[in-house]
């Protein structure tokens, strides 16, 4: 009976001993993945700001705030045809950045698709990729960075400059008691193109190109990242832009601030984010360290009884007692 039992307890241990790295290192990289259909809105605010007033003869004024409204919408017809061709799992975002003064006027909106990798978060080569209309073609991460983040430096696509550059990994930090990873970006000032949607009735980026004016944009880019998820807990920009060449278009000053100012997380959506990013990295330390190492601990806890149990199988015995010859009955 013991030797039945120590052989059911060394099969499970088997199992267990099996499972431990499979969780980790075949089932979670399958499993884990962004979903098709996330949506997600946030609301940042430059408090104050420099601003260009289109509609006061192009002035620039200080304004109490600037607020930027920015959507990720996740598009499931076109993940699905992508992902035909594709051969993998594909979530393609679509972006909207929607800046509006503090009399609630649009100042500028910059749409994107963005089409990406639903496990690692590299990007998908595909028709449809842009950045306000624009085709482009992405390099390196954008919005979130992969799964189990490592402590070093990654390529980070800046959507202004439709350019890939290095964001850089500046250490540890605890963020209302998570533990993250600080990554900087500095764009440095560079020549971008004007918004397709101008705040100016009849004013296109044609209208501009021609008249000789250009729009300059330079940005130090903060993002306080969750190791396990990947995904920023927090992000601040401080951000210039302007416009050069102005004279050209009858403006007083020849170099324009557009826009200017430290954008930050509204605190209720900060608080939301951090809330979110907390419950979805319990679910990714189950996959990656809370069962695989349960699974280690269990199969060495059930080899130790089984081999317990098969040495008291092998015992000896202890010898019969004799068994005392009855007395004769007296005659």
């Amino acid at each position: 009976m013991r030797r039945k039992a120590s052989l059911v307890l060394l099969a499970f241990a088997v199992f267990f001993a099996a499972m431990a790295p499979m969780l980790r290192w075949y089932a979670f990289p399958r499993l884990a993945k962004v979903p098709p259909s996330q949506y997600q809105d946030m609301v940042l605010e430059a408090k104050p700001a420099t601003l260009l007033d289109y509609n006061d003869n192009m002035k620039v004024k200080q304004v109490p705030k600037v607020t930027v409204v920015q959507t990720l919408k996740g598009n499931v017809e076109e993940s699905r045809r992508i992902e035909r061709t594709a051969g993998r799992d594909v979530v393609v975002w679509d972006a909207l950045a929607y800046i509006v003064d503090d009399k609630g006027r649009m100042v500028s909106r910059l749409p994107e698709r963005y089409i990406f990798d639903a496990h690692t978060q590299d990007p998908v080569h595909a028709t449809g990729e842009m950045v306000d209309g624009d085709p482009v073609r992405r390099g390196g991460i954008e919005f979130k960075w992969p799964f189990l983040v490592e402590k070093r430096d990654y390529q980070y696509f800046d959507a202004q400059a439709r350019t890939t550059a290095p964001i850089h990994y500046e250490g540890t930090r605890t963020f209302r008691g998570l533990e993250v990873y600080y990554f900087e970006q500095t764009i440095p000032w560079t020549k971008v193109p004007m918004p397709k949607t101008m705040p100016i009735p009849g004013v296109t980026p044609d209208v501009i190109a021609k008249s000789g004016m250009e729009r300059w944009y330079t940005t130090k880019r903060m993002y306080w990242v969750d190791p396990v998820t990947g995904a920023p807990v927090n992000g601040e920009e401080i951000h210039k832009e302007e416009l050069r060449n102005a004279s050209k278009m009858g403006l007083p000053q020849d170099t324009m601030t557009v826009f200017a100012g430290h954008v930050k997380i509204r605190e209720d959506y900060l608080q939301h984010t951090v809330d979110l990013v907390k419950s979805q990295r319990l679910q990714v330390l189950l996959m990656v360290s809370y069962l695989p190492w349960t699974f280690a601990v269990l199969a060495v806890l059930l080899l130790a009884l089984a081999l317990w149990l098969e040495a008291r199988s092998r015992r000896p015995q202890d010898p019969p007692r004799p068994v005392p010859e009855p007395t004769p009955a007296a005659v």
